[in-house]
């Protein structure tokens, strides 16, 4: 299959395992970037179980072929799906938002590896349909043109950044988990999706078994156990005056933590979610242990920025159209809101 990734920062763990499996990806990103993975390939380091040591998988190694282009050179049309790995803000700038609108034209099947759930996705959720949750989004009007049928949702549950080392080529993975998809509405869409799940899962590296799958289940609410993830370390990252470690947002007040993710796994069941399709806290809080950097979002705030992806506001808008609050969702708001009116005044 040939796949079109918005995004070749986070983009490049999918793409990279795609790329194992023996198909084509383009990554669509900035002109400077996209020269530098033309010339050089990608590299993404993970760890593979019982190896002490990271490994640097390089693109040029690879059965599929990648190429990277800006969003100015992309054609949608000339793919069987498109995965979209830019965080929300990023899709309102003029080049990007012209390629959303000529993506959705085009009919081709989305799925968003976005931390923040895109609208029409949301829309597939009956309690939701006409929910006007426009505010949580940077730039709703992107989202106006594609069909929900067309539009499905992957759990980012990876952890994986940019070293400030390395180039833009280069990503690490810091916690291999797999990628956990819904279906599409169109069997045959969810044909392709479910093909790309087996192909992933047989690629081995020198005959041992490669992390970081793609899980394709049924229900739409598998996605939305990252709900209470988020609320619970990311955003819980950021405080009023300074940004600190997952690991500390999660394990400084375990109690409260736990309050706040089930809060928040009781809203995505309220909405439909089967207890089966969320992830238990203990889980979470084990893998938070290793999470030692602040998270993307709490670091994107530190460094300045206005623009972030909304899940926090979301959850509270989500739950006030279920007539319910929570004062730990909304301190967690607040807190947000302050920093980046800060931001904006400076």
């Amino acid at each position: 299959m040939k796949v079109l990734i918005l995004g070749a920062s986070y983009g490049s763990l999918l793409s990279t395992k795609l790329l194992m499996a023996g198909h084509d990806v383009t990554l669509v990103c900035r002109d400077v970037t996209a020269k530098l993975i033309n010339e050089e390939g990608t590299r993404v380091r993970l760890k593979l179980r019982d190896e002490p040591d990271h490994r640097v998988i390089n693109s040029n190694d690879l059965p599929g072929n990648v190429n990277a282009a800006t969003p100015e050179q992309t054609q949608p049309q000339d793919y069987d799906m498109v995965a979209l790995a830019m965080q929300e803000p990023q899709y309102s700038s003029g080049p990007v938002k012209a390629l959303m609108g000529r993506i959705a034209a085009a009919e081709v099947p989305c799925l968003s590896i976005m931390n923040m759930p895109p609208r029409p996705y949301l829309t597939r959720i009956d309690s939701l349909r006409t929910a006007d949750l426009s505010a949580c989004y940077d730039d709703p009007s992107v989202w106006d043109g594609f069909d929900p049928g067309l539009v499905s949702l992957c759990s980012p549950d990876p952890q994986a950044f940019r070293p400030p080392e390395e180039g833009a080529n280069f990503l690490h993975v810091g916690l291999p988990t797999n990628f956990k998809a819904a279906l599409f509405e169109s069997d045959e869409h969810n044909v392709m999706l479910r093909q790309l799940e087996a192909d992933i899962a047989g690629v081995t590296l020198d005959g041992k078994d490669v992390p970081v799958k793609l899980r394709v289940y049924e229900s739409l609410f598998v996605p939305m156990a990252k709900w209470s993830m988020l609320l619970t370390g990311n955003y819980r990252c950021v405080t009023p005056d300074s940004v600190r470690p997952i690991k500390e947002a999660v394990h400084s007040n375990s109690a409260q933590s736990s309050d706040m993710y089930a809060w928040v796994d009781a809203l995505a069941q309220k909405l439909g979610a089967d207890a089966a399709d969320l992830v238990p806290f203990e889980k979470y809080a084990k893998a938070a242990e290793n999470l030692l950097k602040p998270s993307s979002v709490a670091r994107a705030i530190d460094g300045g920025s206005s623009s972030i992806e909304r899940v926090d506001k979301l959850v509270q808008m989500v739950a006030s159209e279920l007539g319910l609050r929570s004062d730990a969702v909304d301190s967690v708001v607040e807190i947000i809101d302050g920093r980046i009116a800060q931001n904006r005044a400076q």
